[in-house]
């Protein structure tokens, strides 16, 4: 595997009998989907920009609740600026392309980009 890189998922103990479906697409993307009360979970992880996801997030059906775990390297930025239903407003620096190109992403698929819902200590701002 040596110069692979592969994707997890964890899952807790307690809901490994929840998991009805565990879904590879390739070594960097991989989706699971869980069953838990009433509700159905996707869990999608991805390594790095991925060909496919927007097939795996487009075959979801729009009953079930969907997260999505990636480190998209790419700056949304602190300004809102047309994406009020996707960025919650707290995030730093100035959007690039690729930011543009996420809350695009989100935009059409109806997503909220969490790591923008909440304040953050100036510690925590950047994490690179």
């Amino acid at each position: 595997m040596k110069g692979k890189n592969y994707v997890d998922i964890l899952v807790d103990r307690e809901l490994r009998e929840s998991v009805i479906e565990v879904r590879w697409v390739n070594n960097r993307l991989m989706a699971i989907k869980l069953v838990v009360g009433e509700i159905t979970l996707n869990i999608i992880s991805a390594y790095a920009y991925q060909v496919g996801l927007d097939e795996v997030v487009g075959g979801i059906l729009p009953t079930e609740k969907l997260f999505i775990e990636r480190d998209f390297n790419r700056r949304i930025g602190s300004s809102v600026g047309g994406y009020e239903e996707v960025h919650g407003g707290f995030d730093f620096g100035v959007r690039n392309g690729g930011g543009t190109s996420l809350l695009d992403f989100s935009k059409a698929f109806e997503l909220m980009i969490a790591k923008s819902s909440c304040p953050k200590r100036d510690g925590h701002l950047v994490t690179f």
